[in-house]
């Protein structure tokens, strides 16, 4: 049976998929991910210490992944990376680290790879034109397109979940008046958004899945309020504590609560919670070339 893996170098954490081929889905053989934070300072350079510290998590997952007799691997890497000075120290790094290309996906192929793992791992894609909304760390992506043809529109916004914790977020937790201001900002950047509008829309990326223990699938603009307020009463580690998150990731929820509600909106389309993203589209992709199709 055909095993694949995707190693995912994204804005807030390291990311290893190992899956399989199940007929025409995927079965999960390791899951696991490491906080490295590439887009929290938005200082446009990862950094030496940084360089080295993710070449080893990808040294280490690379490893594991081979210990499992992957047919094809690939690591990528996202907006923190394309956007960094120092992209090319990373790769050099990783490359010297465990003899794997570093693959720095524009955002098109992003987008389309978001999209590819969301729609393919739903159990059944409606028809029509779907929406996918993938809230990373370092950029949010808008796509557009139908299970059958792929992406017919999409759009990188240079906004995501550690940025805007960082730059307009830095209470812990948030203020009103901090939260009443990225709303503001939120609505004028997607506001000049014009995509087109989806039968049924779903939600990637880390902030959305984390989303499941507070609210379920269903990204509803009435779940995602209620889900802001129980996050922003406490600090984020009591809130991690009490909802069973990893402390870091509780910390960028509410900055990624309003990315979710800003993308719906401009959507026009309510969100429910995809199983795949990113990684599985990378994953479905090899296996396709694998199999000669």
């Amino acid at each position: 049976m055909l095993r694949c893996a995707c190693i995912d170098i994204g804005s807030n954490t390291t990311r290893l998929l190992v899956a399989e081929a199940d007929g025409p889905r995927l079965r999960e053989l390791v899951s696991e991910r490491a906080f490295t934070h590439l887009g929290a300072a938005g200082t446009g350079m990862v950094g030496p210490h940084k360089i080295a510290e993710v070449a080893s998590i990808v040294a280490r997952q690379v490893r594991l992944a081979r210990e499992l007799g992957v047919h094809a691997l690939r690591v990528v890497a996202t907006a923190a990376v394309r956007q960094a000075v120092d992209r090319r120290a990373l790769a050099a790094a990783v490359d010297a680290a465990c003899g794997v290309r570093l693959e720095i996906l524009s955002a098109e192929d992003e987008a389309r790879l978001a999209f590819a793992g969301a729609i393919g791992t739903l159990p059944a894609a409606p028809p029509g034109l779907l929406g996918v909304v993938d809230v990373g760390g370092g950029s949010t992506e808008l796509v557009v397109g139908t299970a059958g043809a792929g992406v017919v529109w999409s759009v990188s916004l240079p906004v995501g979940s550690a940025l805007l914790t960082h730059a307009d977020l830095p209470s812990d937790p948030p203020t009103p008046a901090e939260l009443a201001r990225l709303r503001e900002k939120l609505a004028g950047l997607f506001g000049a958004v014009d995509a087109p509008r989806p039968a049924a829309a779903y939600a990637v990326g880390g902030s959305a899945t984390s989303m499941q223990r507070l609210m379920g699938v269903s990204l509803d603009r009435d779940a995602l309020t209620r889900a802001l307020q129980t996050l922003v009463t406490r600090p984020s580690g009591e809130v991690a504590l009490g909802l069973g998150l990893h402390a870091e990731r509780a910390r960028l929820l509410p900055a990624g609560i309003l990315l979710l509600d800003a993308a719906s909106r401009a959507l026009g389309a309510p969100l429910l919670l995809a199983g795949g993203g990113l990684r599985e589209g990378v994953v479905l992709e090899q296996l396709v070339l694998l199999s000669g199709g």
